[in-house]
């Protein structure tokens, strides 16, 4: 498309809109990289420090493009929800608890990992499982870890088969390719 066929003001728009989406990045990540506490927490506030400093790097990537707009840059900051969940710990008493009210485990692996890029816990159970096409999405163990991964922009996954286990999985990348969704 011609840049003069563009809309500039329905472009305008949508950059500020990034832009604002970027900013609360900076401060959720920010405030993340705050939180986090123990004694592995180097790598954690590691990861969350350069996602912050990534979203600023957008952010002012697209200032510049709505600059070059003749636009005029928000000053806005996306809404920001706080949900007191800051840790992979709430997200993994969820899946513990799950665990023991429900699969009938004799064993639970819990396993965490973490560098720069990425941090990652599953716990996976020997238990019952359960078919995932007949399960309701919506129970309250699921949704609630799903939201608190949503809530902390990780990942979310878990596996079950009847008869032989569960699996939770929630993943930190640090992806480029993520910041444009909503944070």
């Amino acid at each position: 498309m011609p840049l003069r066929d563009l809309d500039v003001q329905k472009t305008v728009g949508l950059l500020n809109s990034i832009l604002e989406h970027e900013l609360a990045g900076v401060v959720r990540y920010t405030h993340y990289a705050l939180m986090v506490t123990g004694p592995n927490r180097i790598p954690i506030v590691a990861f969350m420090t350069g996602q912050a400093q990534e979203s600023l790097l957008h952010a002012q990537q697209v200032g510049e493009l709505l600059t070059g707009l003749e636009g005029h840059p928000s000053m806005r900051i996306a809404s920001l929800e706080e949900s007191y969940q800051h840790s992979t710990k709430a997200l993994l008493q969820e899946s513990l608890n799950n665990v023991f009210k429900y699969a009938r485990a004799t064993q639970v692996n819990v396993n965490l990992f973490l560098s720069a890029a990425t941090v990652h816990f599953e716990t996976c159970d020997n238990g019952i499982g359960f078919d995932l096409s007949s399960s309701k999405p919506t129970s309250l163990g699921m949704r609630i870890m799903r939201e608190r991964a949503e809530a902390i922009g990780a990942d979310f996954h878990i596996s079950s088969t009847v008869g032989a286990g569960t699996c939770v999985e929630v993943t930190w990348n640090k992806n480029p390719n993520l910041k444009l969704r909503v944070l």
